[in-house]
């Protein structure tokens, strides 16, 4: 895989993770349980001809006929487990979201604060962490909930519907991005990474630049110079946000390049959360970056 990318799969705990070799296969079904004169062979005999001392045949029969021990029964990271625990982390931000969403405009805002600043302390935490710790990436979703919850209400409020137009659109972005890096189509190339890094770097630039005129109130629109400058007619935040939804879904494709090596290396169980968590921040930047556009585009109707 090409170095860079989402720093929570590029740190240095998951990059020794997944260049680890797979542990040996667990002590069952087909296959030679070690070496020396008192190890067993394939027949569940030792280096002798022997059998176990205790063992019938019949015993040794069946020993023979298990099936191989597959990378859950020998403590490593599965899609099984990168699925349910990403299912897990997206369930604890829809119920964080649906809190920020019930309660009053007030305290609404007041969660989405804390979500802002909560989450972003968690996500430093959980990135930088040597050990993944579950409740505290699910502690994350939930505070992002909150944030994602607080911000959707804001914007629905002037823009009726971009909410669930955001959603749709995450879960689009997502799906499509998934099916294409299956196919093969696309993959995380040195070149196409080169290109990534160079875009979110002046992105990130933009951003930083366009929030500091926003607080100086050098610009009052509510997007900042992306609402109050255009190209050709068109706002030009349109062009950033297609520009940062391109990001982000290439994002993802690393993110799945990553996982893919880390179950291929045979990384420990454990390290399923630090792909779910990986997974949940790319889909919080794509959902805020998804419904920012949506938010430009009906302002400029």
């Amino acid at each position: 895989m090409a170095p860079g990318g989402n720093p929570i799969f590029s740190g240095k705990n998951f990059r020794e993770a997944t260049q680890a070799p797979p542990a040996p296969q667990a002590p069952y079904g087909h296959g030679s349980y070690g070496q020396g004169p008192y190890s067993q062979n394939s027949y569940g005999q030792n280096a002798y001809g022997q059998a176990p001392q205790g063992m019938t045949q019949e015993q040794l029969q069946d020993l023979y006929n298990r099936p191989a021990a597959g990378p859950a029964d020998i403590g490593r990271m599965t899609y099984d487990d990168v699925i349910i625990k990403t299912a897990g982390c997206l369930a604890v931000l829809v119920v964080g979201a649906a809190m920020a969403l019930a309660v009053p405009q007030g305290t609404g805002s007041m969660l989405m604060i804390l979500g802002a600043l909560g989450g972003f302390a968690l996500a430093m935490v959980n990135t930088f962490k040597k050990q993944p710790s579950p409740a505290l990436i699910l502690a994350y979703a939930l505070l992002e909930g909150f944030f994602l919850g607080g911000l959707t209400r804001i914007l629905d409020n002037l823009y009726p519907g971009v909410g669930i137009q955001a959603v749709v659109g995450t879960l689009s972005v997502f799906a499509v991005t998934l099916v294409l890096f299956k196919s093969g189509k696309v993959r995380a190339t040195p070149k196409l990474m080169r290109f990534f890094m160079i875009a979110l770097i002046g992105y990130a630039v933009f951003a930083l630049v366009n929030l500091v005129m926003m607080w100086t109130g050098a610009v009052n629109t509510p997007f900042g110079l992306s609402t109050s400058m255009e190209i050709f007619g068109i706002p030009l935040g349109v062009f950033i946000g297609v520009l940062a939804i391109g990001l982000a879904a290439f994002s993802l494709i690393m993110d799945f390049t990553s996982i893919e090596a880390a179950i291929s290396a045979g990384a420990p169980q454990r390290f399923s959360w630090t792909a779910a968590f990986g997974l949940t921040v790319t889909l919080v930047w794509l959902y805020v970056e998804i419904i920012r556009l949506l938010s430009i585009l009906r302002g400029n109707d």
